[in-house]
């Protein structure tokens, strides 16, 4: 199931900016409210909560929220602040703390992105009580009393990186899911889309799902590891692309014996394109996760208007074909590892 977009439709989304953040005010704001400084210049904090500082989809998301807080700082002639509360690594538990600390600090609004939707529910509900009001981004709290929510269909996801790699794999063969932490939810979704889009092919077998810690070095461990006890491996359907983010793999896998299809597409894993290990990448614009959000929070909290309660992501197919395009539209979000050979491909 075909669920890519063109990259072309995302030149139109967001302008490219300078990364800019704002600096702290000295006086801190009341719950859920904009606080006066002393230059009378109000202040909205939006306290930003990712699974994972180290994961550089996150540090993305971060970017574009920065650059949208700045943008619309200048258009409503307020200080937009994006405050930077993400651990280090994944923990349900320690962003329930981090949510309750953005409310106790004075934050406007929250963005999160869920590690455990379990564990963070009784902290949505308790900011939202107090009149913090919650959005989602990425991996959602479904049912909690977040406002909207803001990433891809991860089941759809699934089904789209499974039935690309059966293209690739000639419809037969033996496929491992690497699936990250087994406790998100958007995770579990994509492998669930996985494996309904694999019983589609009587010839793709399911060795197993494999999680492990999100890092890349983690991740490309544990291919490792996978492909030495089950060399009869001949596909990879990564529902993230955490291992990709080191060049391990180049080196450690044969691309006429494995192909990969992996979720992103972020500069250090275009060369996994280039070499034909992964001839497709489904991208999630990641830099929008935070400047599509930022402007939502804005609408719904400061401008009072109304906002979808779902607000869809597209993939966006990469290949070699337009590895030019793609990474152009990395550089124009900021990107500043995106290698030059790249740039100037047609």
């Amino acid at each position: 199931m075909k669920r890519a977009s063109g990259v072309a439709v995302l030149f139109s989304l967001v302008a490219a900016v300078a990364c800019s953040r704002t600096q702290a005010p000295a006086a801190s704001p009341s719950p859920g409210a904009a606080a006066a400084s002393p230059a009378g210049a109000r202040t909205f904090k939006i306290g930003m909560i990712a699974k994972s500082s180290t994961n550089p989809v996150f540090l993305a998301a971060r970017t574009g929220a920065e650059a949208a807080a700045k943008e619309l700082s200048q258009k409503h002639g307020i200080a937009i602040e994006i405050v930077w509360l993400t651990p280090p690594t994944e923990d349900g538990q320690v962003q329930a703390q981090r949510i309750a600390q953005a409310v106790s600090e004075g934050a406007s609004a929250i963005l999160l992105s869920c590690s455990d939707a379990g564990k963070v529910m009784g902290a949505i509900s308790d900011a939202v009580g107090r009149g913090v009001p919650v959005m989602t981004f990425d991996s959602d709290a479904a049912g909690s009393k977040r406002f909207a929510f803001y990433g891809v269909d991860d089941v759809k996801t699934g089904e789209t990186t499974m039935a690309e790699l059966a293209k690739q794999m000639g419809g037969k063969g033996k496929v491992a899911i690497l699936a990250g932490n087994q406790n998100a939810p958007n995770l579990r979704k994509r492998v669930e889309g996985v494996k309904q889009e694999a019983a589609k092919h009587k010839g793709i077998t399911i060795v197993d799902t494999f999680f492990h810690i999100e890092t890349p070095q983690d991740a490309a461990a544990e291919v490792v590891r996978v492909q030495n006890a089950y060399p009869e491996i001949n596909g990879w359907a990564m529902i993230g692309g955490w291992p990709l983010f080191t060049p391990t793999l180049l080196t450690d896998l044969d691309p006429k014996k494995v192909k990969i299809v992996a979720v992103d597409a972020l500069p250090a894993m275009l060369p996994y394109v280039e070499k034909g290990l992964a001839p497709v990448l489904l991208a999630q614009p990641v830099y929008l996760w935070g400047h599509t959000s930022v402007n939502k929070i804005i609408e719904k909290v400061h401008l009072k208007q109304d906002v979808p309660e779902i607000i869809p992501m597209e993939l966006v197919k990469v290949t070699k074909e337009n590895l030019g395009t793609w990474a152009r539209q990395l550089k124009e979000w900021q990107f500043t590892d995106v290698q030059e050979k790249y740039l100037k491909l047609p």
